[in-house]
């Protein structure tokens, strides 16, 4: 978290974008602190607590069915059922991702209340950020989030992890630096603008393609071999997702609504 808090100062330095007010400021504290401090700490624990990163990831599989269905009781729009569909099949094909790749293990316990907790919070951190974290710029904003989550995450390493050593390897430093630059910094300011573009349902639909890009790369970089029911479950969730984009009026950022269908 410090050290993405020093890519997103670096940024602001050069691009200069215009403060936050106060108000817009904690908001961001708030979104930060569910989206980055909650929910990250809440699954690594629950990694280190025994609980497979399959499982973990099927469970967070059910954030976009969780994030529609909240959006809808909320009024944002109505869902046809054709998107209900696309849910659906979106997480019918990360389960099969999952089972089909091995990793799927029973666990209980604090485990799966780490698991569950994250789930929602980056539900609800998704929400707020969409709903009440509009105005500010989006490099400003992510400064904002990180500053949140490094005085969450920071307080508890102080109280849980002191005195655990890091083991310093080029592995590690690859990791940590992949965290930085491509997790934290890039992807999180993709979701930021995609968040301030469309609506909370359709990007939240996008996380059903993780599992399936996460075994393609295995199979690719450390040959880890796909099950038909890992492949079948990737092309479903690529149906779940595209009927999800497909189901209503969908504009491109930056390009007028058409009033038809993408």
């Amino acid at each position: 978290m410090a050290l993405t808090l020093l890519c997103f100062a670096a940024l602001l330095a050069v691009l200069r974008p215009a403060w936050p007010t106060l108000a817009q400021a904690r908001r961001q504290w708030v979104s930060g602190g569910m989206l980055h401090g909650g929910y990250l700490g809440c699954l690594f624990a629950a990694i280190k607590l025994g609980v497979p990163a399959g499982l973990a990831a099927l469970i967070m599989g059910m954030q976009p069915l969780l994030t529609a269905l909240i959006s809808w009781r909320l009024g944002e729009k109505r869902f046809r059922a054709i998107q209900w569909l696309g849910m659906a099949l979106g997480l019918a094909g990360t389960a099969l991702v999952i089972v089909g790749s091995k990793g799927v293990a029973l666990v209980g316990g604090a485990g799966a209340a780490f698991v569950i907790a994250g789930l929602l919070l980056i539900t609800g951190g998704t929400l707020y950020q969409r709903y009440r974290g509009g105005g500010a710029h989006p490099v400003a904003g992510a400064f904002h989030q990180y500053l949140s989550a490094l005085a969450v995450t920071g307080a508890l390493a102080l109280l849980f992890e002191r005195g655990v050593p890091v083991v310093w390897s080029g592995e590690f430093i690859f990791a940590l630096g992949w965290s930085v630059t491509m997790l934290s910094v890039l992807a999180v300011l993709l979701l930021l603008r995609m968040l301030r573009d469309g609506d909370v349902s359709r990007v939240a639909a996008y996380l059903y393609l993780v599992p399936g890009l996460t075994a393609v790369q295995a199979w690719w970089l450390f040959d880890e071999r796909l099950s038909p029911a890992a492949m079948g479950g990737i092309v479903l969730a690529a149906v779940g997702v595209a009927l999800v984009l497909r189901g209503g009026d969908f504009r491109l950022p930056g390009r007028p609504a058409s009033g038809g269908r993408a």
